[in-house]
């Protein structure tokens, strides 16, 4: 477990942005204190001592500026990730780094606002800030992940920090929630700011959400939206692919709960799982050599 001793409590308000749904757990009329520190409300000397190898070091990641439709504002990953920051604090013995606001997007870059780093920026970011860390102790990282193509820059930081014996896991939306949604889901298909994202939101912020704007925009195919209806990839006029009017609030808690339990059980996972040996430094003598 995380050695919190000697380390202040800091009591964490709620998101200035209307978060809605966050169950904590109470006490004589009073929030339970969070499992969970922030990193960044820490000065330097209670750091060295909560910075241990026992320590599991959660980094939230969530787009501050991604087309999300007419409906859901640029920085809904971001509102997201805050969110759930927020209830792994809770529920998670875990110090948890500020989140990263930018990473791999390249399939909204055609709509105004939207930002991408290039693939290689991405994984570097994860791999820099975990190897920074992982110089006072810890060595487990968890990567509380908002997006789908992020996955393409965290597997390969992945086994860039297993060579230094650092474990990197991270949560893979494609599958953490595919159960729920498979039951809820009533769209005809789509991965982004649809049914299930636009539920999502008016469970977590609600005011973050103009229903009177959301549309069905579903074209199949693959490759990247695209406001061009004749190039290739998949055409979005609006930027949504797939019914957002169908979400609602009732269907947004009941994914939002189940993927807050993937991300709880995860860290858990995490935090009993074997280190990856460290590939040997280059010039090295092999092991029983003179």
């Amino acid at each position: 477990m995380t050695n919190l001793q000697g380390v202040p409590r800091v009591l964490l308000g709620v998101l200035l942005f209307g978060l809605a749904g966050l169950s904590t757990a109470h006490a004589g009329g009073r929030a339970a204190a969070p499992r969970g520190v922030l990193l960044e409300q820490l000065a330097w000397p209670q750091a060295e001592k909560i910075l241990t190898p026992e320590t599991v070091v959660v980094i939230p990641l969530g787009a501050q500026s991604k087309e999300h439709g007419p409906h859901l504002p640029l920085g809904n990953d971001w509102n997201m990730a805050e969110y759930l920051k927020q209830r792994v604090l809770q529920g998670a013995d875990a110090v948890v780094a500020p989140t990263i606001n930018y990473s791999y997007y390249p399939s909204f870059v055609e709509y105004p606002g939207s930002t991408s780093l290039r693939l290689e920026t991405a994984r570097d970011v994860i791999v820099d800030i975990c190897r920074g860390l992982s110089r006072f102790g810890p060595r487990r990282f968890y990567v509380l992940n908002t997006g789908i193509s992020t996955l393409k820059a965290l597997r390969p930081a992945a086994e860039q920090l297993a060579a230094d014996g650092i474990l990197l896991r991270f949560t893979d939306l494609s599958t953490a929630t595919a159960d729920v949604e498979k039951e809820i889901s009533q769209q005809e298909g789509g991965t982004h700011a649809d049914e299930i994202e636009t539920s999502m939101m008016l469970y977590i912020a609600p005011k973050t959400v103009d229903m009177s704007k959301a549309v069905k925009d579903y074209h199949p195919g693959t490759g990247p939206l695209h406001r061009n209806p004749t190039k290739e990839g998949v055409y979005s006029a609006s930027g949504v692919y797939g019914d957002a009017t169908l979400a609602t609030r009732a269907k947004g808690q009941r994914v939002v709960e189940a993927l807050v339990n993937v991300l709880l059980s995860d860290i858990e996972a995490l935090r009993k799982a074997s280190l990856p040996a460290a590939a040997p430094s280059e010039g090295s003598a092999p092991k029983g050599s003179p």
